[in-house]
């Protein structure tokens, strides 16, 4: 492509951009309300607005090892642990089963007698993991991380009106951040996964994943010197996507490549390619399209 087409081409989709920036805006809308409706409409039927694994609600979580016959497990099973959950792992290039883990609020020496009954031979550390947790403990903990990511919302959103002390860009920032946590959350309840404490912290990861790309964002655009808004804009956006994409490559090859990792550690991995697929729409399309009409209104060029 020669340097006259590149020009062209530029010109081109800065105007397309400037003639239909707030009908692009209503597509990250449409998602944030969707997910925000389906988390409302998840909380009207669980009582919560996730579903919450052993490690917060309290249970017995067993990991086998090992190609386990998972249909030989489940009947036996539910028919004594109504609540019992199952999860399959299985190697990304065989597709061959590498684990099993099993979840319930049962007592953990009740559930392991009844799976060694059924697979015919004692679990070992060698072939085997079992985690217990009491409940109140998990409650306890529970509530602590919610009250965490609460209070670490709120500084964040602190933050960011101390550094742009003004309305509107500061709303866009904040309501890009909550949208790349809401849209995540709708998905992880949509797909039944349950969520851990790393889950959790997950998502207090997300918050600063993504204040990161909106305040890169908004400080070029209203206080960038070099080009027009749209060069400014343009910028931004190229040295933003590059810091997401490079955040995604780093966690999609461990959550599809990496089987061996600890459960835990697959869902942060899993929530934060969530997240930042997120966040490319709501910074880049939500916030970008709510600063650029902040700036034509105010005149900012």
């Amino acid at each position: 492509m020669t340097e006259e087409t590149k020009k062209i081409f530029k010109v081109s989709l800065g105007k397309f951009y400037d003639n239909n920036y707030k009908k692009i805006l209503l597509i990250p809308l449409l998602l944030s309300l969707i997910s925000l409706v389906y988390i409302g409409y998840f909380y009207s039927q669980n009582n919560d607005f996730m579903l919450k694994d052993s490690s917060l609600t309290g249970g017995t979580t067993i990991t086998l090892i090992g190609e386990i016959n998972l249909q030989n497990l489940k009947s036996p099973l539910i028919s004594q642990f109504p609540d019992i959950t199952f999860r399959e792992i299985t190697d990304l290039k065989t597709g061959k089963p590498i684990s099993v883990i099993l979840e319930t609020s049962a007592e953990q020496e009740e559930v392991k007698t009844s799976i060694e009954k059924i697979l015919g031979y004692n679990l070992t550390t060698e072939n085997s993991s079992v985690e217990f947790t009491g409940p109140s403990l998990s409650e306890s903990f529970y509530k602590q991380l919610m009250v965490a990511l609460l209070i670490s919302f709120i500084l964040m959103s602190l933050v960011v009106f101390i550094l742009f002390r003004t309305f509107i860009p500061g709303i866009a920032v904040i309501f890009a951040a909550f949208s790349d946590l809401i849209m995540p959350l709708a998905l992880l309840n949509f797909l039944e996964i349950r969520i851990s404490a790393a889950g959790i912290a997950a998502f207090l990861m997300l918050i600063g994943y993504s204040v990161d790309t909106d305040i890169l964002l908004t400080t070029r655009a209203l206080r960038g010197k070099a080009g027009n808004l749209n060069q400014r804009l343009f910028g931004a956006f190229k040295t933003g996507t590059f810091m997401t994409l490079t955040a995604l490559i780093a966690v999609l090859p461990a959550f599809f490549i990496v089987t061996n990792l600890p459960d835990s550690f697959r869902q942060i991995f899993l929530i934060l390619a969530m997240g930042l697929f997120a966040d490319l729409i709501n910074t880049w399309i939500t916030n970008m399209s709510i600063i650029k009409w902040y700036c034509d209104k105010k005149g900012i060029e």
